[in-house]
């Protein structure tokens, strides 16, 4: 196995969420492709990235709609690496992501938790360079 492709994320709708993906975390729109059952097969990656997408993926039954913001049970389920920790929070703190505590440095590298606009947890992360 070379690497994790595509992890899927459940969304309300399509466009809202490549607004905030693409316009408000700053990734790149890979694909959005219609599809014949009216679905959309829409990826999305952090800009540079060349492996792991995410896969925004409109729910197809209650159950799955019920899980939109919380497909990891409340805890912090995705993790966004960064170089530049503080360039990256500033920028997105300008457009208007929520933060839910302010920026920490732990042994492990600099951290906060952010959510998106459905309320899943991240962590933005800057992992501390081996001295």
């Amino acid at each position: 196995m070379a690497h994790l492709g595509l992890v899927a994320l459940l969304v309300r709708e399509y466009d809202e969420a490549i607004d905030f993906y693409v316009g408000d975390l700053g990734f790149e729109l890979v694909e959005d492709t219609a599809r014949p059952d009216g679905s959309r097969w829409v990826v999305v990656r952090p800009a540079g990235a060349r492996e792991t997408a995410l896969l925004l993926a409109r729910p197809s039954t209650d159950e799955q709609r019920a899980r939109i913001g919380d497909q990891t049970g409340g805890r912090v389920g995705l993790f966004l690496y960064t170089e530049d920790f503080a360039r990256d929070h500033a920028r997105m703190v300008a457009a208007g992501v929520r933060f839910l505590e302010e920026p920490r440095h732990e042994a492990y590298g600099s951290v906060a938790v952010f959510v998106d606009l459905y309320g899943n947890r991240w962590d933005l992360l800057q992992p501390r360079r081996a001295e």
